[in-house]
């Protein structure tokens, strides 16, 4: 039975790893830097406008955000790393619980696919390379998502197919070109959620 995309909620804004739902479904987490594009990327997955709040302030949110889908599947958004205007205070509250997402969280074997966003114009920055390596470390089932991929010309796709390629923690390993603006990647990227969380 397909998701009713028709059906969803933002089901907590996060802001202390006990509020994490208890749920035991599929989950399906969003991470990358401040302003790659998240929030863009999950409400064209949806086919929403503005259910994840796009923030004219990188930066700015430090909650993890909850969606429900369909009471069968959460999105959830991580809140973006590598933003260097951030107090120290907000980047200890930033790696307390985004860490507390992946060590705390009692629901983890619930998470069946990190979706790891990289701003195709900038290619893998220093901080996706982190993530990536811990992700790999950790054995936590991810995919490399590209962003804004329309904003690139020809050469420039080449360019940053490259520089995926030239970083051994990415070469040879998966990328679903995206954009929120044109749709391209959604089917694609549509179809490793669904065969990820066994919809």
């Amino acid at each position: 039975m397909k998701l009713n995309l028709n059906n969803i909620t933002l089901k907590i804004s996060a802001g202390f790893k006990k509020q994490f739902p208890a749920d035991r479904i599929p989950q399906v987490a969003f991470s990358g830097r401040s302003n790659v594009g998240k929030s863009s990327l999950i409400n064209s997955l949806l086919g929403r406008k503005s259910l994840a709040r796009v923030s004219a302030e990188p930066g700015k949110t430090i909650t993890i955000n909850f969606y429900d889908i369909d009471g069968r599947l959460y999105f959830v958004d991580l809140p973006g790393y590598g933003y260097a205007k951030r107090t120290k205070a907000d980047q200890e509250k930033w790696s307390s619980l985004t860490d507390g997402f992946f060590t705390s969280n009692r629901n983890i074997d619930s998470v069946k696919l990190i979706c790891q966003l990289i701003d195709s114009r900038t290619g893998p920055t220093r901080d996706d390379l982190a993530m990536i390596d811990y992700l790999q470390q950790t054995g936590m089932p991810y995919v490399t998502v590209a962003t804004k991929y329309d904003k690139l010309n020809a050469s420039e796709k080449k360019k940053f197919h490259d520089a995926l390629q030239a970083e051994p923690l990415c070469a040879d390993r998966p990328c679903i070109c995206c954009s929120s603006k044109t749709g391209e990647g959604r089917d694609e990227l549509w179809a490793m959620i669904t065969e990820s969380c066994g919809l």
